[in-house]
């Protein structure tokens, strides 16, 4: 069993080594990884510079790769020339703070497991709901087990389709973290505001503004599942088509010629 681990939060985040060390006696690891924090970077790749590789030597972090680019990079440049054979299994994360409902539409973490489902390899993104990395090291358990169940029971392809998890993990002890459920994405009010600051020249610069709250918390979705402690593990897929608004529009005459 090959996994390839990648992030977000770049090749020094305490969440990536923590994953790396709870997962490596499953097999082996190769880690690729940004150079820097690209949170919010989605499935951008970088087409404008090439893209320098780099291999930590010594440290606990001995043989990481490190790449100047995106999470998006990291996997691409792994599947397409760099590794000699294709792993059989991507993993993400751990990432600091949640990936939920639209979340994973912007999410790095999300995105590097996207593209090895895009190569027709399983990818799984872990995230942990709480920033700063309290309970880090519990969280990395956790993903060991729901990694060890993904090698033990592999999910069959369907319509040759990779499996794609999203998991989010709550700041819990691990004693606390043997409850999963298999979920829906839920999804979120609107954006808070963008935030207007003066620089120092008297211009207006913006930040983003903060995530919205839960809108959609039901029974069922990841939010519902968090909001009870328990793990959150949704199943996704990359085909974005509305197959029933597909029908409505060819019934309606969208079609011509």
């Amino acid at each position: 069993m090959h996994i390839l681990i990648s992030n977000d939060d770049g090749y020094l985040a305490p969440g990536l080594l923590a994953l790396v060390k709870a997962i490596r006696p499953l097999g082996k690891i190769t880690v690729i990884a940004p150079e820097q924090n690209h949170s919010g970077a989605s499935n951008s790749l970088t087409l404008s510079r090439p893209l320098s590789i780099h291999r930590v030597a010594g440290g606990e972090r001995d043989g990481f790769i490190f790449i100047n680019g995106t999470p998006t990079d990291c996997v691409h440049i792994a599947m397409t020339g760099f590794l000699d054979e294709k792993p059989d299994l991507v993993v993400s994360g751990i990432n600091q703070g949640e990936n939920m409902g639209e979340d994973v539409l912007y999410s790095g973490t999300v995105a590097a497991a996207v593209e090895g489902v895009m190569f027709g390899v399983p990818g799984i993104a872990f995230s942990q709901i709480d920033r700063g990395w309290a309970r880090i090291d519990d969280a990395a358990k956790a993903a060991h087990d729901i990694v060890a169940q993904m090698i033990a029971k592999p999910l069959s392809k369907e319509e040759g389709n990779a499996t794609l998890l999203n998991v989010n993990i709550p700041n819990r002890p691990y004693a606390d973290l043997n409850r999963w459920r298999v979920t829906r994405l839920g999804n979120r009010h609107h954006s808070q505001p963008v935030v207007v600051q003066q620089n120092p020249r008297g211009e207006s610069i913006y930040w983003i503004g903060a995530a919205g709250d839960a809108k959609d918390s039901s029974s069922g979705t990841d939010f519902h599942a968090i909001d009870e402690g328990c793990i959150s593990i949704t199943p996704m897929q990359l085909d974005l088509t509305h197959h029933a608004r597909l029908a409505a529009m060819r019934a309606n005459g969208w079609d011509r010629g």
